[in-house]
């Protein structure tokens, strides 16, 4: 009795020592017989579906992706910005300092049909034929003004015709004007623009020159004129700006006029 009560144990031993093993191949074999189960009823639909010219899973019958039928339609583009017609034309010759090489002429079309006012102010004071200010008793003149603000990636100001600094400005109606029209965007480069004074209607001779898309000052500045000529002069003036506003050299414009 105890010879073969120690085979048994023996024999259970063994038993226990291959359990392990064979649950985990168990478990394998297991995960191996539902995959396979899966793939051939996902391949029995797929056929069916197939068969019958239906949508797997409302896709396809390919699969599950559908088969295009016809030409994908372009996309809607936004529509490129329309500027006003141009009424005027003027020039500023510019002069910069010891780069006599990058000196040139900005040629400005001018909306006279939006902003009628803000056109004649800017017209003449290119023309320099309105005499001196009301106020300040100085040319209203373009002529010998600089560009005293010049910023990187934004803008390009002068046209301070008092002080020089971007303090003063006048225009040729004495002082300020009002705001004439916000009809024109700032969704493009190179659009001429009326500077204030930070609040509304205070337009005087200070404008500016944006060289990048600037959708912030919409409906705060009004935007009167665009460049027609002198892109690459723009560039190597914009080039001598800093972030602080002052430029590196001194640029001015030493003559301007209506082109006829």
């Amino acid at each position: 009795a105890s010879k073969q009560g120690a085979n048994k144990n023996k024999q259970n031993g063994k038993m226990a020592s291959r359990t392990p093993a064979s649950a985990a191949a168990a478990a394998a074999a297991a995960a191996v017989r539902r995959t396979a189960l899966v793939i051939l009823i996902s391949l029995l639909i797929i056929s069916t579906n197939a068969d019958k010219g239906g949508d797997a899973e409302g896709a396809g019958g390919n699969g599950g992706w559908p088969v295009p039928t016809k030409k994908a339609e372009r996309p809607v583009m936004k529509p490129k910005p329309q500027l006003p017609e141009i009424t005027h034309r003027v020039y500023l010759n510019i002069e910069i300092e010891d780069e006599p090489q990058h000196s040139g002429q900005i040629v400005l079309g001018l909306f006279g049909g939006i902003a009628p006012k803000t056109v004649e102010n800017f017209r003449a004071l290119c023309s320099c034929d309105k005499g001196n200010g009301k106020l300040s008793d100085k040319p209203l003149c373009y002529k010998g003004t600089e560009f005293h603000r010049i910023i990187p990636n934004f803008l390009l100001q002068g046209g301070d015709i008092t002080h020089g600094d971007g303090t003063g400005g006048e225009s040729i109606f004495g002082g300020h004007f009002e705001d004439e029209t916000f009809e024109v965007k700032h969704n493009k480069r190179l659009l001429l623009s009326m500077a204030n004074h930070g609040k509304k209607d205070t337009n005087g001779s200070q404008f500016y020159i944006n060289t990048v898309k600037v959708s912030w000052l919409d409906n705060k500045n009004v935007v009167f004129g665009t460049v027609l000529e002198g892109d690459r002069l723009i560039h190597s003036m914009e080039k001598l700006g800093t972030y602080t506003g002052k430029p590196t050299k001194k640029i001015t414009i030493v003559d301007s006029g209506e082109i006829q």
